[in-house]
C-alpha cells in the first residue's frame, strides 16, 4: 500500500507539468501484470497430470493444458494476475462427467512468455482453442477472463453453456478501478484512456462498446450461471447485476455468496458443486462446429436452478 500511495502521489505530481511522461508510466503499470502467480502446493498433483501443448500469440509463447480423452470439451478462461491452475478444483469433477477440461496460462501470466497480454490476444487464444479442440460444450470464466470469453462468444465461438464467476461487464470498469486504485487525476485517466484506444488496441474500434459484455446480448445465446460474492473488492457484485439486467433471468441465473471474496469464490467447494451441477444439466441443442468459427450458437436458455437467483448461498466459513 505504501509503494501505490508513492506512485499515486509522483504521477499526480507531475501530470501538473506535463502529461506524457506520467501518462506513460500509468499506462505501463496498467498494462503489465507485475507478478506472476505460482502453482499452489493442493493444485500441484492434478495440474502435473494435464498433457500440455504451446501456440503462440503475437509471439508470445502460451502454455495449454488438456485433461480427459478430448471428448465434450469445457474451456476454462483464468482472469488478470492468475493461471490456469486455479481451476484444478473443478478439474476432476469435470472429468467425473466426462467432459475434458482444457485451460491456457495467457501471455505474461503463469508458465506462458511475454510481459503483457490484451483482451484481443485472449480472443485469439480461445478461437484457436476453439478450431483445434473445440467446439466447447462449455466455458468456466473468472474475472478478466469472463469479459474475454463473453467478447469470443459474441463474436462467433460457440459455447454450449458460460460460467462467470465474478466476472467483469463492462471493459471501462478496468480504467475505472485503476484510477481509483492508483488515485489517479482527471487528466491522467484521460491519458490512459487515449492510450489504451491508441497504443493497446489500435484498430480495434470503439473498445468501450466493443469490449463491454452487455451490450450486445444478442449474440450470446447460451445459458449463462453467474456467481458472484456480494463482498467482492476487485469486481464488484453490480458487474454481475450487469449481465442479468443485460441476459435477463431467463438466460441468467445468478448465485450470490457472502464473504467470499474476489478469488476465494473460485475454488469455495459450494460454487464448484453448483458449477458442476449447471454443466451437468443437458444442453437443449448441442453446440455447432461452424468453420472459421464465424457465428454464436443458438440453444434454449431456459434451464432449472439449483437455487433461487440471488440466493446467498455460500456464507463464510
Amino acid at each position: 500500500m505504501a509503494a501505490t500511495a508513492l506512485v499515486r502521489t509522483a504521477l499526480n505530481a507531475t501530470s501538473r507539468v506535463a502529461t506524457a511522461p506520467p501518462g506513460r508510466v500509468a499506462f505501463e503499470l496498467f498494462r503489465h501484470p507485475i507478478r506472476r502467480s505460482r502453482v499452489r502446493p493442493a493444485e500441484r498433483e492434478l495440474h502435473d497430470r494435464a498433457v500440455t501443448e504451446e501456440l503462440s500469440v503475437n509471439g508470445k509463447r502460451v502454455r495449454v493444458y488438456r485433461w480427459g480423452d478430448g471428448r465434450r470439451p469445457v474451456l476454462m478462461v483464468h482472469g488478470w494476475r492468475s493461471r490456469a491452475s486455479r481451476f484444478t478444483p473443478y478439474v476432476q469433477g469435470l472429468l467425473d462427467l466426462g467432459m475434458s477440461p482444457v485451460a491456457f496460462d495467457a501471455p505474461a501470466h503463469g508458465d506462458s512468455g511475454g510481459r503483457t497480454v490484451t483482451i484481443l490476444e485472449y480472443r485469439e487464444l480461445i478461437v484457436r482453442l476453439a478450431e483445434r479442440h473445440g467446439p466447447f460444450e462449455a466455458a468456466v470464466a473468472h474475472s478478466f477472463g469472463a469479459c474475454c470469453t463473453f467478447l469470443a462468444m459474441a463474436e462467433g465461438v460457440p459455447v454450449g453453456r458460460l460460467v462467470s464467476i465474478a466476472g467483469l461487464a463492462e471493459f471501462g470498469y478496468l480504467v475505472e478501478a485503476f484510477t481509483a486504485i492508483m488515485g489517479l487525476n482527471e487528466r491522467l485517466e484521460r491519458d490512459l484512456a487515449r492510450r489504451i484506444e491508441q497504443v493497446l488496441l489500435p484498430g480495434a474500434g470503439d473498445v468501450w462498446q466493443r469490449f463491454d459484455a452487455t451490450r450486445r446480448p444478442e449474440l450470446v445465446t447460451a445459458p449463462i450461471l453467474a456467481v458472484h460474492d456480494e463482498g467482492d473488492d476487485v469486481v464488484p457484485y453490480r458487474q454481475s447485476q450487469l449481465l442479468r439486467a443485460a441476459y435477463g433471468e431467463e438466460q441468467l441465473r445468478l448465485i450470490t455468496t457472502r464473504g467470499l471474496g474476489h478469488r476465494r469464490v473460485l475454488s469455495e467447494p459450494t460454487v464448484v458443486d453448483n458449477v458442476l451441477a449447471f454443466l451437468a444439466e443437458p444442453l437443449p441443442v448441442a453446440p455447432a462446429s461452424l468453420p472459421g468459427v464465424a457465428v454464436g450458437v443458438a440453444v434454449d436458455a431456459a434451464v432449472d436452478a439449483p437455487v433461487e437467483p440471488s440466493e446467498p448461498v455460500v456464507p463464510a466459513a
